[in-house]
């Protein structure tokens, strides 16, 4: 009798895949990761050309696009832009791509960077003498706790009495809002001579010191890019080894894929959704630190700048990956830079950045709309990254 006949029919068939093979792929869809994104650029650069061809005629198409990449890309100086404005949405993205991992949607970046910035910035004006080798680590840690405190709200309100993460981080983002103004009419923190809410500025000691003013070429001393990005490619490097190099972040997966599964198998669910907002939170608090301790050197109103909301379409973009999320920031960076130079350039306005930003993102989160155009085959299941966030 040949072995055809004794194995059971079960066994012939292949299986579907378990909720840790989801969790833990041994292959990545390449396609996935990679070519969906890249596609997805490229088709809204495709439409935001339609756009301008029907504003300002189709000889408009190549200016803009070329000072478009002029200004972000050509030269010292649009370089180190770019990168600048790149640092902080990595941070913002890697918050709310942690939080997608684990199928939690935090919105509440923003506020997580407002409270971790004005931290930063508390300790930056105080221990004046203090060596910077202590000054500015100490500085970026306490950016780092700001976010941890604003995000651990949430987590603990999640785990233990079931309210949903995107009420909780979008509420208390209007509560960052309210305490950054309370707290920059404090006479400690307040300039001297200011009646607006506007904090001292940070000592340099506390400052993030810029990193190409070493370059032999004219003008490298007003080149801005500074510490924050190498620090922000290290986290995205830390995080990607937390989530798929270490037990916890096998947890954190598991979590996000099958919560019962993952309670069934002994993790401990509750820590697991605390920890992964503390951390998300202290991502997004240490964005608002590279913004007060290397930008713009002070907290006032609306320093973030929408940031934090912007790390949603990071995170999608990046597919929740922490190497896809540096990509999608330096994209975004660049289309920030490049959009000022093409506005400034030509007749074309800004606004059509974020058109294009709008469009990359539909064409995102529409995998088989761009599998259909281009004829790219394979995919992966439909919400396979946002899995639980309605439970």
């Amino acid at each position: 009798m040949s072995d055809e006949t004794i194995l059971p029919k079960e066994e012939k068939e292949p299986k579907e895949p378990g909720w840790v093979e989801r969790v833990a792929p041994k292959n990545v869809a390449w396609s996935s990761l990679v070519v969906i994104p890249l596609l997805a650029v490229f088709s809204a650069l495709v439409v935001g050309a339609v756009f301008i061809i029907f504003t300002e005629g189709f000889g408009a198409v190549f200016p803009a696009y070329k000072a478009l990449f002029q200004g972000s890309l050509v030269g010292w100086n649009s370089i180190s832009e770019t990168l600048l404005v790149s640092s902080p949405l990595i941070f913002a993205g890697l918050s709310v791509a942690l939080g997608f991992r684990a199928a939690l949607f935090n919105i509440g970046a923003e506020g997580q960077m407002t409270i971790g910035g004005l931290t930063a910035v508390i300790v930056g004006i105080s221990f004046e003498g203090l060596p910077a080798v202590i000054h500015l680590p100490l500085a970026l840690v306490a950016g780092f706790l700001g976010g941890v405190l604003w995000g651990f709200i949430p987590g603990i309100l999640r785990a233990k009495t079931g309210a949903h993460e995107v009420i909780t981080t979008i509420m208390l983002n209007f509560i960052a809002f309210r305490t950054l103004e309370y707290i920059l009419k404090v006479p400690f923190v307040q300039a001297e001579g200011r009646f607006d809410p506007i904090s001292k500025d940070v000592l340099e000691s506390a400052q993030l010191p810029r990193i190409l003013t070493w370059l032999p070429v004219e003008g490298a001393e007003m080149l801005r890019l500074n510490l924050g990005f190498i620090v922000a490619l290290a986290v995205a490097w830390v995080v990607y080894w937390i989530l798929f190099k270490s037990t916890i972040g096998f947890e954190f997966r598991a979590v996000g894929a099958n919560p019962s599964a993952a309670k069934y198998g002994g993790m401990a669910v509750t820590s697991a959704i605390i920890l992964v907002m503390v951390l998300a939170g202290g991502l997004a608090g240490l964005g608002g630190a590279n913004e007060t301790l290397g930008v713009l050197g002070r907290a006032f109103p609306g320093f973030t700048a929408q940031i934090g909301f912007d790390a949603i379409a990071l995170a999608l973009l990046g597919r929740s990956h922490p190497g896809g999320v540096v990509l999608a920031s330096i994209l975004f960076g660049a289309l920030r830079v490049g959009g000022r130079v093409m506005q400034v350039k030509t007749d074309v306005g800004i606004d059509l950045i974020i058109i294009i930003q709008a469009l990359i993102i539909v064409f995102v989160a529409a995998p088989e709309l761009v599998r259909a155009i281009y004829k790219v085959k394979g995919g992966e299941e439909a919400g396979q990254l946002t899995r639980g966030w309605s439970t």
